[in-house]
């Protein structure tokens, strides 16, 4: 796994811990933003051809 792929993968892990504990206090502008994030991710991931490990929060 190169530099990108582990900094993507690390910034979507933190994003889905994020966004579960947005979730568990009701934060919905930080949920809001967590998925903007976490599709933000993704699609700079698709673009590179970087395989993610599956999210443990969709």
């Amino acid at each position: 796994m190169g530099e990108l792929s582990r900094a993507i993968q690390q910034r979507l892990d933190d994003a889905y811990e994020s966004l579960r504990h947005a979730h568990a206090v009701g934060d919905t502008y930080l949920v809001d933003i967590r998925q903007e994030e976490i599709k933000e991710l993704r699609r700079i991931a698709a673009n590179h051809d970087i395989g993610l490990e599956p999210s443990r929060c969709d």
